[in-house]
């Protein structure tokens, strides 16, 4: 793992077309859709969507987002999720269904709405049923709603309960969630559902200093990963290797981790889910830019350094070769960042959907 400081953006290169990728055996490939992404890019959600789903891979990540699906008191509009699931159907998609609640994957993971939260979140403290109950007998309001509305497709193929479910949520927020809380809701899911797996993930840290940080923020009841290998009956790994710490006078902080640094943990990962036969995904895979900003920049002309295209495909081999080299498999693999693809295509560099599709052609 090397701490690196370097511009942010940089000539763009062909070396995508020429990096090897690893056959896949059985993993099964896809792609999370975030709507609010596509926006905050300037792309009409719908035809974002419908443009990849015309890819061949087998399984697409959808969020029931709460506030947009409860607009108001005692309101339960399911139009915002129901196009996207309806889209993936008419594609041949199978479909895990993120349903939240409080927390769910695309920025800003926070989607509780006003009106089931009249005060803020206390930061620095457990969000628990004990000091919030109203909010967890609201959450398992909606996720029982999503679940009913949702069971009867056959494209449904897990449910995930919530997003890193017990981490803070990013660095805007310290607060967490209790795992008794996220317990609750798996608990509601399985009621109503109980012939469908359960999804929970995770970040994976890179390096010592990330993973001493997130050791000691979720000290008193570890971290999510940790609660997906003990409760949830697919484990998902959230995988990051480059991501800028900060930038200033034109020069950006990254932790990157290199081709061999894996932490002892990630192979731990993998031989508890071997051992124990349990699935084991990558729930995101880093296939766009982490820079110091919220949206992801797009340079004419240049690459950003956390991924250049790439690193689509090396970030996917390294997955695979760790599985492979720790006696386990990996049952998906689904790439983080599939609407920034098609911003860069727009903008005449399709090199990160072609590095996509090379990994679907196993070229």
């Amino acid at each position: 793992m090397s701490l690196r400081l370097s511009r942010a953006a940089r000539p763009l290169t062909e070396r995508w077309r020429n990096v090897p990728v690893e056959a896949r055996g059985t993993t099964r490939l896809g792609i999370s859709f975030r709507p609010l992404q596509a926006q905050a890019f300037g792309l009409e959600s719908r035809a974002t969507l419908d443009a990849l789903l015309a890819h061949p891979y087998a399984l697409i990540r959808l969020a029931a987002l709460w506030d947009r699906m409860e607009p108001d008191p005692d309101v339960f509009d399911p139009s915002p999720l129901d196009w996207q699931v309806e889209a993936a159907e008419r594609a041949g998609k199978q479909v895990i269904l993120a349903v939240g609640a409080v927390k769910n994957f695309g920025y800003p993971e926070f989607f509780v709405p006003k009106h089931r939260l009249p005060v803020p979140l206390p930061e620095g403290t457990v969000v628990s049923e004990a000091s919030h109950p109203e909010l967890l007998e609201a959450a398992l309001g909606f996720v029982a709603r999503v679940v009913a509305r949702y069971e009867g497709h056959e494209s449904v193929v897990a449910w995930q309960v919530e997003h890193e479910a017990v981490d803070p949520l990013g660095i805007e927020h310290s607060w967490r969630l209790a795992a008794g809380f996220v317990k609750r809701e798996m608990a509601e899911v399985r009621r109503l559902d109980p012939r469908r797996p359960i999804v929970l993930n995770g970040f994976l840290p890179m390096s010592a200093p990330v993973a001493a940080q997130q050791w000691w923020r979720t000290r008193d009841q570890g971290d999510s990963l940790s609660l997906a290998e003990e409760a949830a009956e697919i484990i998902g790994v959230d995988f990051y290797p480059c991501h800028a710490l900060g930038a200033a006078g034109g020069f950006t902080a990254y932790m990157n981790a290199g081709e061999h640094d894996w932490p002892r943990r990630a192979r731990r990962v993998v031989e508890r889910a071997a051992a124990r036969g349990r699935q084991l995904m990558i729930s995101e895979g880093q296939a766009e830019p982490w820079e110091a900003v919220t949206t992801p920049p797009s340079p004419a002309g240049k690459a950003m350094a956390s991924c250049p295209p790439e690193r689509v495909i090396e970030n996917y081999n390294r997955c695979l070769v760790l599985a492979r080299k720790s006696g386990g498999a990996l049952d998906a693999y689904l790439f983080w960042g599939a609407e920034y693809w098609l911003l860069r295509q727009r903008t005449g560099d399709a090199s990160y959907l072609r590095a996509f599709q090379r990994i679907l052609a196993g070229d």
